[in-house]
């Protein structure tokens, strides 16, 4: 796991806190969505199916960061659509850096370079650009050519300008396990970015695209096969070692959606954002009134094939904290990632 080693000890106390406090269900990372516009109309993305209206509104500021301040999460993941498009997109990321947030902006890139003038380097901050493949599979899954290109060039200026960037891939039935060597690689070696999430592909129902999402045991198998011959080690992976583990199948977890809570233009999201059961508007409501219980695999046919990081990651952070044995394996991990990037 390659998370700055600041950034472990900051999440690592937060975690030390709730337990301490004997909380069973706190926020780990919030999942903020200030907009659901986007400049890309990606086969396996649902955001962009609502209605027109719906897809010119823009996320108040202090809405967007009074959220996050009243989940008290130590992490923002804010997606959408393309946040780029939020005109006060920066404000919001500086507001909430302001605050200590660990802030990752989760955007394809077309228009950073574009926007890059209006943001400052910070340790508490990170682009977060979403690569699916090598050129051509990536293009593809975009629906678009020319993206890949320019999602390289501009990972390569914001390091330039001293940005940390990080990315983010999924998965899909069509990939191989050469297919997912070659970009994690390509991602790791030569444009060196500081850190990647991997993701399989959910059947998220509003998709255009329901024919190539991974079940269970595929996605089991191509993701041991991938992290073959050391790969998973070298790579400089934003997940867990538990998480990593749940993906090949060397364990399993059930669902806690309400560590990775989603916050959009409609309020808090049940039970998480690739699921809508419904809105509340506080945080207080959504853990408090939704029944956690019946969300996961083989609690509800939705869950059925999912394995995605919302659901499965803070699960398996909970049962690294609570071992120390894995504790240590975490925090072995954590150091030898930034030795490997200081080098």
């Amino acid at each position: 796991m390659a998370m700055p080693l600041r950034q472990s000890i900051r999440v690592g106390t937060y975690l030390l806190e709730q337990k301490l406090r004997k909380r069973e269900k706190f926020p780990l990372i919030v999942e903020l969505e200030p907009l659901y516009a986007c400049n890309l109309a990606c086969e396996g993305c649902g955001k962009i199916q609502h209605p027109a209206g719906v897809l010119k509104q823009r996320m108040p500021v202090a809405q967007a960061v009074g959220a996050v301040l009243e989940s008290g999460a130590p992490m923002v993941s804010i997606a959408g659509g393309e946040p780029l498009m939020h005109p006060q997109i920066h404000e919001i990321v500086r507001q909430l850096v302001a605050r200590r947030k660990y802030v990752f902006l989760c955007t394809n890139a077309m228009l950073l370079r574009k926007k890059i003038e209006k943001f400052t380097p910070s340790p508490y901050f990170a682009f977060a650009v979403h690569i699916d493949g090598l050129r051509e599979r990536h293009d593809e899954s975009v629906a678009k050519e020319g993206v890949f290109d320019e999602a390289v060039a501009a990972i390569k200026e914001a390091k330039r300008r001293g940005f940390r960037v990080t990315t983010n891939s999924t998965f899909f039935n069509t990939d191989t396990p050469q297919t997912i060597i070659e970009v994690l690689n390509y991602l790791n070696d030569d444009l060196q970015v500081d850190e990647m999430m991997i993701s399989p592909a959910y059947a998220y129902e509003k998709a255009p695209d329901q024919e190539h999402f991974l079940g269970v045991e595929q996605t089991r198998e191509l993701f041991r096969k991938a992290f073959a011959g050391g790969n998973r080690r070298r790579w400089r992976l934003n997940h867990s070692p538990l998480f990593l583990d749940f993906l090949e199948g060397k364990a399993d977890f059930p669902c806690t959606a309400w560590a990775i809570p989603n916050y959009s233009l409609f309020g808090w999201q049940r039970p998480c954002y690739l699921m809508s059961d419904g809105y509340v508007p506080t945080y207080r409501e959504l853990i408090n009134d939704t029944d956690w219980s019946k969300y996961g695999r083989g609690k509800d046919p939705r869950c059925a094939n999912c394995m995605a990081h919302c659901g499965y990651e803070p699960t398996a952070v909970l049962a690294t904290m609570g071992s120390l044995k894995e504790s240590l394996r975490a925090a072995r991990e954590t150091i030898g990632g930034n030795r490997d990037k200081s080098a």
